[in-house]
């Protein structure tokens, strides 16, 4: 009877269990002459189709990257010229182009107009070109042919980024051809040492020129406000030397600034190899960065007072070149002199560090080494001109006085860099790094006091550990950059490409001043030269549009109008005559009034 009923059971669920799957088969069967299960190839994001449904949006059918992005390369009138036609919904990354000879060196070419707009793959405002994307790059008369690899990166509006995208030309301008050819006739040039790319004897002396800038630039640095003070104090110490050592320690000084600086070149690189839009000064443009700098200054100042000991081998303040630890001590004191010195742009640095970031790694570390040795140069050379050394004052309580002196320039550039945090970061930014500031002074309070009891000098030194990491954390915990804004009352307006390509239009002549707050050039020329009365009345005079671009929290559209120009940092001060096509006048860093009004009144006067 059992088994009976279990049969019966069996067979019962059986049919249900084909009746279910028959069930299932018609609503499949249904389902697919009804709906489109996949899109036809029709399907785009424009046209609104979706998967399972012939009216709903369909999931993007994307183009291949050589359809979305078609390449024309062509040499003429001594330039090579790379166009890209963009498919519409797609567009380009101005920061991704990246040509490379089969030698290795990068090129840098200029590019035409695009599109700042914040793009949701990188996380930042990008330079995007939409329609079409042109990059000129002139050639030199008497350049050879060579291989060329052009890199480029685009996405979809839709929500597809391509990876990287690699064209492979070979340039003959005397022929003015633009071939594509392989990766791997690339790669064989490549192997046998690459073609000649687009340089000449002439371009290697001038690398030689661009040597010089640099040097003259580090050894103008040294008279900074915020470098003098070191270097002066660094001198003084020379006084009480063994003259016959004083050379050792000139060397040891000039390494400390020379291993900075490479330091420096290598973080620049890096972050622009990882397509960020960095210059000189880019670290600035970080609040903690800025933070960090006043803690540094106010600790300065309050060693050079004289209200905090922290030890003479911080500086190398009052120390004997003859000790052991002399060596080490000048070797800081220059790596100090090299930190302080980020801050401040010298004349003829500017042409030196734009061309540098143009060059292979090589290049460019060599030009900022020659940038550093400049600024070690003098003394170095003082330390081996003994007959100088001579001539300097004895040791004796005049040196204290004077570097209870020096300490002043100190705070004042601490002064200035809270000043240019509060325009990052609004009033609050100011209120939380003197608040870290106080905390910092005294915990090295705290440290100057040494009670008898074990207990209550454990207590004070981990009370002291507390304080500076409440002060450290602070800044990380607490600053927030603000967006820049433009004073509506000034004559200024804020630069864009677009309202720099419309004034042109419009036949008026336009003055671009890139600058930055923590800019030291670019302060002191605009409260000397730019706001001056007379400038201001030629600007009105004349009917000159002025356009500014603040780059003190970085802006890519500036560092690309600065790399338009070769440039890697501010300032940068461009004219552009009236109802003149092609590029700016580039005018010097340190302006002059009568420089300035001459350019206008010959650009007025024809």
């Amino acid at each position: 009877m059992t088994d009976t009923l279990t049969r019966c059971f069996t067979l019962a669920t059986a049919r249900q269990l084909l009746l279910l799957l028959a069930l299932c088969m018609s609503a499949l069967a249904y389902s697919a002459d009804s709906l489109e299960l996949v899109p036809p190839k029709s399907a785009s994001p424009a046209n609104g189709l979706s998967l399972g449904s012939s009216k709903q949006e369909a999931e993007p059918e994307f183009l291949p990257v050589t359809e979305a992005y078609m390449l024309s390369s062509w040499v003429r009138d001594g330039s090579l010229i790379l166009h890209w036609d963009i498919e519409p919904g797609y567009y380009l990354y101005q920061q991704s182009f990246k040509l490379t000879t089969d030698a290795g060196r990068e090129l840098a070419p200029r590019f035409s107009e695009s599109v700042e707009k914040y793009d949701e793959y990188f996380e930042k405002n990008m330079a995007l070109h939409f329609g079409s994307a042109t990059l000129t790059l002139p050639l030199p008369a008497d350049t050879r042919p060579f291989n060329l690899k052009v890199q480029s990166q685009g996405c979809a509006e839709a929500g597809l980024c391509y990876p990287p995208y690699d064209d492979y030309l070979r340039i003959d301008p005397a022929e003015e051809s633009a071939d594509a050819i392989t990766a791997d006739t690339f790669n064989l040039g490549a192997s046998d040492g690459g073609t000649t790319p687009p340089t000449t004897a002439a371009n290697n002396r001038g690398l030689w020129a661009i040597l010089a800038l640099a040097l003259a630039g580090g050894v103008i640095l040294n008279l900074m406000p915020c470098v003098f003070p070191v270097l002066s104090i660094k001198v003084l110490s020379l006084t009480g030397a063994n003259r016959q050592s004083a050379h050792h320690h000139g060397w040891a000084y000039t390494a400390g600034i020379l291993v900075s600086f490479a330091a420096f070149a290598c973080l620049l690189l890096v972050a622009r190899a990882s397509g960020e839009a960095a210059g000189w000064g880019f670290q600035l443009q970080s609040p903690l960065v800025i933070a960090a700098l006043v803690y540094l200054f106010v600790l300065m100042g309050l060693v050079l007072s004289g209200l905090i000991d922290m030890g003479s081998s911080l500086m190398g303040v009052g120390q004997r070149l003859t000790q052991s630890q002399g060596l080490s001590g000048s070797f800081f004191t220059g790596v100090l002199a090299a930190v302080v010195a980020s801050p401040c742009t010298a004349p003829f640095m500017g042409v030196a560090l734009g061309y540098a970031l143009t060059q292979p790694a090589p290049i460019a570390l060599l030009v900022f080494i020659a940038l550093g040795f400049g600024m070690a140069l003098p003394l170095l050379l003082l330390c081996y001109a003994p007959r100088l050394i001579r001539h300097l004052p004895a040791p004796g309580p005049w040196m204290d006085t004077l570097k209870q002196l020096l300490a002043f320039p100190i705070y004042l550039t601490a002064l200035w860099l809270l000043w240019v945090l509060g325009h990052q970061t609004g009033s609050d930014g100011i209120i939380i790094i003197l608040l870290g500031a106080l905390l910092f002074s005294f915990a090295l309070w705290l440290r100057q006091h040494r009670p008898a009891r074990c207990t209550a000098k454990i207590a004070i030194n981990l009370l002291a550990i507390a304080v500076v990491a409440f002060a450290l954390i602070l800044p990380v915990a607490s600053l927030k950059t603000q967006p820049a804004t433009t004073d509506s009352t000034s004559h200024w307006q804020p630069y864009s490409a677009d309202a720099l390509t419309k004034l042109r239009r419009e036949g008026r002549g336009v003055f671009v001043n890139l600058t930055a707050d923590w800019c030291v050039t670019c302060l002191t020329n605009e409260a000397v030269v730019l706001s001056t009365a007379e400038i201001t009345g030629a600007f009105k005079t004349h009917n000159i549009a002025t356009l500014k671009g603040d780059w003190t929290n970085g802006d890519p559209a500036i560092t690309a109008l600065l790399q338009e120009y070769d440039r890697s940092g501010v300032p940068l001060y461009l004219w552009f005559a009236p109802d003149t096509p092609g590029k700016a006048v580039i005018l010097p860093q340190l302006l002059r009034k009568k420089h300035l009004l001459d350019e206008f009144s010959a650009a007025y006067s024809n």
